[in-house]
Formats: C-alpha cells, structure tokens, sequence
C-alpha cells in the first residue's frame, strides 16, 4: 500500500489516493454494485452449511450492497433468505411467513429463529429413539409353531422344524 501513496507530498493527496484506490470512480463502482447485485440475486444455503455460516456470508453481502448505496427492506431481505434456503426448510418457512409480519422482521431475528429451529432439529437427530424395534418374521412352506419355553419381555419365539435358508441367489 505504501508503494501507492509515497509519491504523494501532501496528506490530502493521499487520501485522494486512497479514495480513488478503495472507492473507485463512478464506472468502478458500478462495476462493483453489479458483482454484489448477481452474488445477492444467486445465493443459496450451501449444503452442509450451518445457518451460522449462512448468516455470516449473507450478511456480508448485504453490508457490501448498504456501503455501496443498495438497500432492501427488512421484507425483501427476510423473503431473499427464505427463497435461498433448502427445500428442507419448506415448512418452517412456511409457518414463519404465515405467522410474522415481513416488513417488521430484522434479519438478526430471523437468523435467531432458523438458529433455535436448526438447533432443535439437531437435538432431535441425536437423540435416542424411544421406540420399541420392530422385528421381522419370515414366511416359509413349512409348518412352525410357536415356543412356549423361550418367552421373554412379552415377546414371543416361533420355532421351524428345519434351518432358516437364506433368500438369496442360492
């Protein structure tokens, strides 16, 4: 960066410099409000990508859009967020434009709430099944009858006079 300005012999040429450098002229910037347009219009929930992550680089480039004079309202922001998220979400999307008023939802607080709800759908996931296994029976040709002697824990054993074979290519 020194390379640039040190040419420069009052404080005033430098900051044109440097204004000229980080700001551009009108056609730079532009150039640079379309590159932030296309990545707002095109972005989309990675897969595998947390909503932490997602709110991180659409936030990034809803700043990058507000410092170079593009604003949206809180509804066409909460509508892009909803429009770029998986089809996964479809439901919860659903509810949420259904029971909140777009104009008056902050992003923070949508990103609050897809982050509860991404958080309890985790949880769900990890957590252990409380239902009982299913066990599967298999049909044979021949006559089987069932145990008395092995009962246990309410389950019943069913016993066939010849081995199980497999059902395979055989």
């Amino acid at each position: 960066m020194f390379s640039k300005i040190k040419t420069c012999a009052t404080t005033k040429e430098i900051w044109e410099k440097l204004f000229q450098i980080y700001e551009g002229n009108d056609d730079t910037k532009e150039n640079k409000l379309t590159v932030a347009q296309q990545k707002y219009e095109s972005i989309k929930m990675r897969e595998g990508e947390t909503m932490t992550e997602f709110d991180e680089r659409f936030s990034a480039v809803v700043i990058e859009l507000t410092s170079l004079g593009k604003e949206y309202s809180n509804r066409e922001l909460a509508l892009k967020v909803m429009r770029a998220l998986p089809r996964e979400w479809d439901v919860k999307m659903m509810a949420m434009h259904e029971s909140k008023d777009l104009k008056k939802l902050e992003l923070h607080d949508l990103f609050a709430n897809l982050k509860a709800y991404e958080f309890e759908l985790e949880t769900r996931s990890e957590a252990p099944s409380t239902s009982q296994p299913t066990k599967a029976l298999a049909a044979t040709s021949e006559q089987c009858y069932p145990s008395t002697s092995n009962l246990q824990n309410n389950s019943a054993m069913i016993q066939c006079p010849s081995p199980l074979r497999s059902l395979g290519n055989s």
